[in-house]
């Protein structure tokens, strides 16, 4: 049963890590132009703001750095952009182009609520913390 569930945390590191990527590209693609896009005016609303929480927030995610409360932000802001942009062109998401938005809310709730898994930056700063730390004997 142990082995299982190294595996389920070895997978939601996996999967936290594309998630975050992905996120990231979002952001680039906003602010900077990048993968095709648009670049979105300095602090016009939302737009631009959502642009920081996808890079920031993504990056923060991607790495597993304060994965839950960073994936907590993204959820809210996905959230946000699924009801103020998408939900008043029609009720559901595969009529009102808001798919992407709605699952987006509904991953990084769930990162938030299951954790980052194994593998993440905070946790290789706090075991090259504790070897510091370690008096040899």
């Amino acid at each position: 049963m142990e082995a299982i569930l190294r595996r389920r945390e070895d997978l939601l590191s996996l999967f936290r890590v594309v998630v975050g990527l992905l996120f990231v590209c979002h952001g680039l693609k906003d602010l900077f132009g990048l993968f095709g896009g648009k670049v979105v005016a300095f602090g016009l609303w939302p737009g631009w703001f959502a642009a920081v929480i996808e890079l920031v927030g993504g990056a923060f995610v991607l790495l597993g750095i304060g994965t839950r409360i960073a994936a907590l932000l993204c959820s809210g802001e996905m959230a946000y952009a699924y009801f103020t942009v998408h939900q008043e062109k029609a009720l559901w998401p595969i009529q009102n182009g808001g798919e992407q938005a709605a699952i987006y809310a509904w991953v990084f709730l769930m990162i938030a609520v299951f954790g980052p898994g194994t593998y993440t930056v905070a946790k290789l700063w706090q075991r090259r913390q504790a070897d510091a730390t370690a008096v040899p004997a």
